[in-house]
Order: structure tokens, then sequence, then C-alpha cells
């Protein structure tokens, strides 16, 4: 038998035909929840990033369970005052070797670090992303110019900072002692494009924090992780 394209169909063979009624149902049911599914995000993240109301207030707990860490919006790319300066976030240690040296380690830069992991990376983590950042700027919000605490949560932010650093620098280990971590923020203005009229970039700017002795808890919770 030949088809209507003159192409020739084996005997007994049933002609191509479209989903079943099942399926089509199961296809339906399908792309109604994707849709209910992208409402409900797209309603969320914009009683998230919408100015106080109502509604944002009494689901506050329920907003902000479901878009933090993963969908943090802010404005501080955009205009009308985009970032314009690159922070990166320092340490440095005391440690006794096995051999009874006490010596200061060199600065380890955390911040090129996350950066080294994040580069040609399709896919990676919020905590490569944010944790070192959001850890610098919770310690900011809670300490003046001189490290003094200005609210209750300033030793937990001191505390989580600090058990930050030691985790990440992994010192206490193979008969090394570690005693103090120091930390310090390198601010270093973005240079304008060579098309723009303007100042260079300015030398890049240090703050240091006190030295804090290490704990035996933060140890615990370091090798914890």
């Amino acid at each position: 038998m030949e088809t209507d394209d003159g192409h020739e169909r084996e005997a007994g063979a049933a002609p191509p035909t479209g989903l079943s009624r099942p399926a089509r149902r199961l296809v339906a049911l399908g792309a109604v929840a994707v849709a209910l599914a992208a409402t409900a995000h797209l309603v969320i993240m914009f009683l998230h990033v919408a100015p106080p109301n109502t509604v944002s207030k009494q689901h506050a707990a329920t907003i902000g369970d479901y878009v933090l860490p993963e969908f943090e919006q802010n404005w501080k790319f955009f205009a009308p005052n985009p970032l314009q300066q690159n922070i990166a976030v320092q340490v440095r240690a005391q440690v006794t070797d096995p051999d009874g040296n006490v010596r200061i380690t060199p600065w380890t830069d955390l911040s090129a670090r996350d950066g080294a992991a994040i580069l040609h990376n399709p896919l990676p983590s919020h905590t490569q992303q944010n944790q070192l950042r959001r850890a610098w700027d919770f310690y900011g919000s809670t300490h003046d110019d001189r490290g003094q605490a200005t609210g209750m949560r300033g030793d937990l932010s001191e505390e989580y900072l600090r058990r930050f650093a030691v985790s990440r620098l992994n010192l206490d280990r193979e008969g090394t002692r570690l005693h103090r971590v120091q930390l310090r923020s390198v601010t270093t203005n973005v240079a304008p494009p060579p098309w723009a009229a303007g100042q260079p970039a300015a030398k890049p700017v240090y703050r240091e924090l006190d030295w804090w002795r290490v704990t035996p808890s933060d140890l615990g919770v370091v090798r914890s992780w």
C-alpha cells in the first residue's frame, strides 16, 4: 500500500496517532503545575523586593524561608548607586609549629580563593559566592570603625567570623597549634574604562581588625565541619 507521499507502508500497520487521552491529561496537569509554581515564585519574589506592605509583613517568615539563600535579591548592582569598589577579605594566624617555633603566617586572601573556585564554574555553590561576603557584612553592620560592638549581635558576629576564618585556614593539624587569627579588608576602587574621563583608581585602603584568640570551641566546631 502506498501513502500519499508515494512511500510504501506495511500491510496492517496502524497509522500514527497523537497522544492518548490519559497522556494528554497528564501533560495538561504538568503544564498547570508548572504555571502555578512559576506564578507563586514570581509573587513571592515581588513581595520580597517590593516596599514593605501588609502582605509582606504578615508573611515575612515564609517569604524569607523561600527566598534565602538561593534567590536573594538586592539592588546594589544597579543605579543610582552601583558598587564601585572591590573588597577582599584576608586572614593571617599565629601558630606554633611541631618543632616549637612560633610564627605568624602570611596573609591569605580568602576572597581570591573563592573567586578562583567560582571562575569557569557554571554552577558555583552559594557558599563560594556569598558566605564570606555575608560574614564580613554581618561583622561590619554590628561594629563601628574602631571594632566596638554597636548592638546585641556584636559578639555573635565576631564569633562567626572568627570560626569562619579558622575553618578556612585549616592550620590546627599535624602537630601545628593555632593560637590567634587576624582579619583585614582590602578595598580598591574599580578603575574607570579607558574612554571615561576621571581620576585613576586610588591606592588600596586597608582595615585591620584586632587579633582574636582562638578558643577550643572554635577548633571543635571546625573539626565537626
